[in-house]
């Protein structure tokens, strides 16, 4: 599987679980070329806390658009150290 923005690989990764219709690649299939920090968190009631990555390509930053639970709470403990993609980045086998 493939996340995909601006023509550019983003993650690849044979590793994917499906956790409420969102694809989580390993953090460590993430081509950091394009990943900058975020300072952006959410709350999860049964996930946890989540922070953020913003995507640059060609210049052009798509904010926020990668999300991973750092410290999952028990339930979610599937998506720990993984990595998920939404704000028109494409997810392709």
């Amino acid at each position: 599987m493939k996340a995909i923005w601006q023509d550019t690989v983003i993650a690849e990764s044979d590793d994917i679980v499906v956790l409420e219709g969102n694809h989580y690649f390993p953090i460590s299939s993430l081509n950091r070329d394009h990943v900058t920090f975020s300072n952006h968190h959410t709350m999860c009631a049964w996930k946890g806390q989540a922070s953020y990555y913003s995507l640059l390509v060609n210049g052009e930053m798509n904010t926020d658009a990668a999300w991973y639970y750092p410290d999952p709470k028990n339930e979610a403990d599937a998506i720990k150290d993984r990595v998920a993609f939404w704000k028109g980045v494409r997810i392709e086998a």
